[in-house]
Order: structure tokens, then C-alpha cells, then sequence
């Protein structure tokens, strides 16, 4: 559990998320309540139908819960308009997904901006914070490349860039290893192990039991509740 002292980065209480299919509801989450604090590294894990994929989505902003509250860095999220939940996941939250996400067409470069461009952010700016970005993951080197000119370690090393773009608050990981052979995968959590060490909040959504053993804290879902919360 999370050390009381600690100041609190996202808040979920009695969270309930409910999908109607049909004549059939389905309670994906059941009264989920949980406390990150800044710089914690957290394994989200839990068989297919847990209810973790719904917890990212609600995490991520790219959902809000049917009843209950999520308070992210001091803001409710639920009484946010579409506009404000957007400009919050853009600026707060940075995705690295399974499947990488990158434009095909776009360079390596171009592809780490464009959440620069999407937020109105100068070209120059743009470029300078883009290199830095590709400069924390070791591919400084690649940055006129396309995606298909890299290996998958090295395009998920490009998500990964373009997720620190606004410095955000969170790194929300879906399954990053998910794609990659093992010693590629190890090379990704060491990044993601680094970020971790200068600061960086990481959740780390997995059902790898030894992938979630680089967190510090694994949380297990089970039919849309917690069913244990750990710390290392």
C-alpha cells in the first residue's frame, strides 16, 4: 500500500464503470478505490475480464467512471467536458502502447512532435524538446528514419520519446513488452526502470508476472475489484 506521507498524484474512490450491451450491464469496474503518489511504479495486473484495461482507460482519461470520483493532481476528472479531459491526457499522461502507434509515413522525429504540433507548440521548440526526447532513449542517431527502418525495440523506444514530450505526470504502459522478444523487452523496462529512478510516476498495466516485478507495488484485479495491492 502506499506510504501515508507521500503526496498523492491520482485518487479513485468507490469507482464503478458499467457498459450496457444489449439487454445485458457489464460491471467492468465494481467499487474500485486507490492512491498513487508522485514517483511510485505500480503493476497493474489481472486475467482477461479483471477489469485492468477499463482501469487504464479510466486512468488515462480516456474514460470516466458511471458513479465515484477520480481526482487527478487535485482535479476531478469526471466534471471535466471532452475539450478539458483531452488537454488533461495530452499535458498529464503519457501512452505507450503495445502496438507502438507510430505514423507510417512520418519520420522518427516528426512522429515524437506531433503532440507538440497537436498542442500549438512553436517548430523550434518543437525540435528541441523532440531531440532531447529521442536523446533519453538512444536514438538521437535515428531521428530521419521511418518506423519501418527500426527494429520493434527501437520503435517502442520512439513511443516511449514521444509519451515524455509534456514531461507528464503519469506514464501509463500498456502491455510494452508485449511485442518484443525477451532481451528486447528487458531493454524497454531498463528505459522505463530509468525514468522511474529521475522522478518519473510510472503504471505499468502487464500480465507478465516478471515484468510487473520491476514495480514497486503490483496491484491484481479480480470480476472489477481489487483483490490485493502489494508493495515489492
Amino acid at each position: 500500500m502506499m506510504p501515508a506521507s507521500r503526496e498523492i498524484s491520482l485518487s479513485l474512490k468507490e469507482v464503478v464503470k458499467t457498459y450496457v450491451m444489449g439487454t445485458d450491464v457489464v460491471h467492468a469496474l465494481n467499487g474500485v478505490s486507490l492512491d498513487l503518489a508522485r514517483n511510485e511504479y505500480v503493476a497493474i495486473m489481472g486475467p482477461s475480464g479483471s477489469g485492468k484495461s477499463t482501469l487504464m482507460n479510466v486512468i488515462g482519461c480516456l474514460d470516466v467512471p458511471t458513479s465515484g470520483t477520480y481526482h487527478l493532481e487535485g482535479q476531478m476528472v469526471a466534471r471535466m467536458s471532452e475539450s478539458q479531459l483531452a488537454e488533461l491526457r495530452n499535458r498529464r499522461i503519457g501512452f505507450v502502447f503495445q502496438t507502438f502507434n507510430l505514423i507510417a509515413r512520418a519520420t522518427i522525429l516528426q512522429n515524437v512532435e506531433l503532440p507538440l504540433v497537436y498542442g500549438g507548440v512553436g517548430r523550434s521548440e518543437r525540435r528541441s524538446r523532440a531531440v532531447s526526447a529521442l536523446e533519453k532513449v538512444g536514438l538521437a542517431d535515428r531521428m530521419k528514419h521511418k518506423p519501418n527502418e527500426l527494429s520493434g525495440g527501437q520503435r517502442q523506444r520512439v513511443a516511449i520519446a514521444r509519451a515524455l514530450i509534456f514531461n507528464p505526470s503519469i506514464i501509463l504502459a500498456d502491455e510494452p513488452t508485449g511485442n518484443l522478444d525477451t532481451k528486447t523487452g528487458d531493454d524497454i523496462m531498463a528505459i522505463l526502470d530509468g525514468l522511474h529512478a529521475a522522478g518519473q510516476t510510472i503504471i505499468l498495466v502487464t500480465h507478465e508476472l516478471y515484468i510487473a516485478e520491476h514495480a514497486q507495488r503490483t496491484i491484481r484485479l479480480r470480476d472489477g475489484v481489487i483483490e490485493s495491492d502489494m508493495a515489492a
